[in-house]
């Protein structure tokens, strides 16, 4: 594959936390329109450098770019603006809202001039349609006046999603996205992340080894906060450092 510019790069990325070194000169590239995961046994660092690269942590040293743009001491809020938005978070979601109501938050949050709700009908009509539209994207058009306190977890990550991309995101960024789930929700999450992954860039961190066989163009392991190796699911997976480090460990 030629060298393509990189929509996110990290160079040199480091994060300590007292004496310990958590992230440890990491260089990484991610390639705009594919779906790239971190992953590596546990301790591994991999939620330290998404926490980074989201700009939920600031890191010791390094510099992180979105587009060429030096953004490493950009807020969270800032980095969305131009297009980086994390998923997947613990209370992302209003639960005593109905689904259609939480995407037309996201929406109205767009905005400049956020939560104007004196605004005309006609501007609310639009949010609504909008919110719906979005809610059918994810499968949740059944359930759209719904509290999101009532929806399955499995379905109040699909909500999740919809307020997400109700920003309109190029880039999703997405936090263990299959975690807690059964089998049922993993296979329709996996599903919905592939489409409205298409067209956009993906970086995810996942423990569950099977989705990120699935889902993955490209996948960066992580072992002690550095990474060991690089590339499709079959060629890491065959990376003689990559099985040392899961050996008789859990996989994520």
């Amino acid at each position: 594959m030629p060298d393509i510019a990189p929509i996110i790069e990290a160079r040199e990325l480091t994060r300590s936390f007292g004496g310990f070194v958590a992230v440890k000169n990491v260089n990484l590239r991610i390639r705009s329109g594919t779906i790239h995961a971190l992953i590596g046994p546990n301790g591994a660092g991999k939620s330290t450098l998404f926490n980074l690269l989201t700009k939920f942590l600031a890191p010791s040293s390094g510099r992180i770019f979105f587009k060429d743009r030096d953004i490493t001491r950009m807020a969270p809020a800032d980095i969305a603006r131009l297009g980086l938005v994390r998923s997947f978070q613990i209370s992302s979601v209003f639960p005593h809202l109905s689904a259609h109501e939480n995407v037309r938050v996201a929406l109205q949050a767009r905005e400049r001039d956020t939560f104007a709700f004196w605004k005309s009908d006609e501007k609310l009509r639009r949010f609504n349609e909008e919110a719906m539209a979005l809610l059918d994207s994810v499968g949740l058009a059944d359930k759209a006046y719904a509290r999101a306190s009532e929806l399955s977890y499995g379905r109040k990550r699909a909500l999740e999603l919809a307020t997400t991309l109700a920003l309109n995101p190029e880039v999703l960024l997405l936090d263990e996205p299959m975690a807690g789930m059964g089998t049922e929700d993993i296979g329709r999450t996996a599903a919905l992340i592939r489409r409205v992954g298409a067209g956009r860039t993906v970086l995810m961190v996942e423990h569950n080894l099977g989705v990120v066989a699935d889902l993955s163009d490209r996948i960066t392991v992580l072992r002690r906060g550095e990474i060991i190796a690089e590339g499709t699911y079959s060629e890491v997976s065959s990376d003689s450092e990559v099985r040392k480090a899961y050996m008789g460990g859990a996989h994520g």
